[in-house]
């Protein structure tokens, strides 16, 4: 059985290390982005910002973040908070168990705290939701801690100035990444260096096409002297994306539709939706119509499809189809959900509700209009 070559220790010296440090650090003096955050020292406005930058792309994080900050401006706001009103605020952010974690860890700085999130990465790794990385941003960015934080641009950065090799994910290539990270934050403004890496990542040692020419530790590349910056690190092979065909129910009384809450697992955990349930791709009515039983605990007819979204998620292609429903009795609680509520469209808006279904609401809302 083929094994993957071992990654070897790296073990800079301390002119390698110097010549990496203090000109990245002017470099971002000079050219970082204005990012709302990067004008504020509030912990957790700054803790906030990660939660959110995790996944997704500044562009879409900054009115989130300026939206969210203004709705829960403190710890004790959002851990005051129903959990509904955080999941409503996070809707269409995505990767929606932050949003949970983030209500958690806000109600332990509370009780834990008195509000005030504390200020080393050791502490700060006891809350819901605080790995390693987050626990290194908010400790180095908001107290000035020397804590070490590796993300993927920080990976990739580190994988060409030492050349280290291994692939993403490989443990002992991690162990030496965050080995280089604690060796390259000790000295002075460790939180704008930690800073310096990301943005050196996001903007100039980029996957692709990066500017090696405008790099300002280039002479300190060992990936760049030995030309080995397109080999490092290796892509991640990716697996295909799974096929995910949700049925869900339209059911309809007065002026309300049936909502459903997700269990906290799985995908939309903690979620509302039209109640929905996993079909096969090609289900005959028949079996949509015994898996929508199944999932509400009554009697269900189909009576007309209503629509068909279909939505490409990180790790599957998700179809969802909407079905008119009926039956003799209407259900109030269900064993395959947390809860069942009738609402109003316009009402369901306040919900926590996933892109995709909200995509959905909006088609079946659209032919009853």
């Amino acid at each position: 059985m083929a094994t993957s070559p071992r990654v070897p220790t790296v073990t800079p010296s301390a002119a390698h290390l110097a010549s990496i440090r203090a000109p990245l650090l002017a470099w971002y003096d000079r050219n970082k982005r204005d990012l709302p955050w990067r004008r504020t020292k509030d912990p957790y406005a700054i803790w906030l910002s990660e939660v959110m930058l995790q996944q997704t792309q500044v562009s879409t994080v900054i009115p989130y973040w300026e939206r969210f900050l203004k709705r829960f401006p403190t710890a004790l706001a959002l851990a005051s908070a129903p959990l509904d009103d955080v999941l409503a605020g996070w809707k269409g952010l995505g990767y929606y168990t932050r949003a949970r974690n983030l209500h958690r860890a806000a109600q332990d700085i509370v009780s834990r705290f008195g509000g005030t999130l504390p200020s080393t990465a050791e502490q700060l790794l006891s809350l819901p939701g605080f790995g390693r990385y987050t626990a290194g941003a908010v400790a180095s960015i908001a107290f000035g801690e020397e804590a070490p934080l590796v993300d993927g641009n920080v990976a990739r950065v580190l994988s060409r100035l030492f050349e280290v090799e291994g692939l993403p994910g490989d443990r002992e290539r991690e162990a030496t990444l965050w080995e280089l990270a604690g060796l390259l934050v000790k000295g002075e403004r460790p939180g704008d260096f930690n800073q310096s890496l990301m943005e050196h990542g996001a903007t100039t040692c980029r996957p692709e096409n990066p500017l090696c020419l405008l790099c300002p530790v280039r002479e300190g590349c060992v990936a760049f002297k030995k030309g080995r910056v397109a080999e490092l690190p290796p892509a991640k092979v990716r697996a295909a994306p799974k096929k995910l065909t949700l049925a869900l129910a339209v059911w309809a009384h007065a002026d309300t539709l049936l909502f459903a809450r997700r269990a906290d697992s799985g995908l939309f955990g903690g979620l509302w939706e039209l109640p929905a349930a996993e079909v096969d791709e090609d289900a005959t009515v028949e079996e949509t119509t015994l898996r929508l039983t199944a999932a509400l605990g009554t009697g269900v007819k189909l009576e007309s499809l209503l629509g068909t979204v279909k939505r490409q998620l990180t790790h599957r292609d998700l179809t969802l189809r909407m079905y008119r429903v009926s039956g003799p009795k209407r259900p109030t609680h269900s064993a395959a959900f947390q809860e069942l509520r009738w609402c109003t469209p316009a009402e369901a808006a306040t919900l926590g509700m996933s892109t995709a279904m909200q995509r959905a609401l909006d088609t079946v809302v659209g032919t009853q209009a």
